[in-house]
């Protein structure tokens, strides 16, 4: 009984020593950074660009 509850509790120290110390989730905090500058670097520019996009389809469409 006192092998098995050994055995257990390496198990369980080994996990939070490899959560603690691993990588796995400060490079999905890096990936969630990268995809939120992109996400806004993606609504600025349709700010920026919206009206003159919404002009040459007006434009176009006039055209036909």
């Amino acid at each position: 009984m006192k092998e098995a509850l050994l055995k257990l509790w390496c198990a369980g120290a080994s996990r939070t020593h490899q959560i603690r110390h691993g990588e796995r989730g400060a490079t999905a905090v890096e990936y969630g950074i990268m995809i939120a500058l992109i996400a806004v670097v993606i609504i600025v520019a349709v700010q920026a660009l919206g009206g003159s996009i919404t002009q040459a389809f007006q434009d176009a469409g006039d055209a036909f």
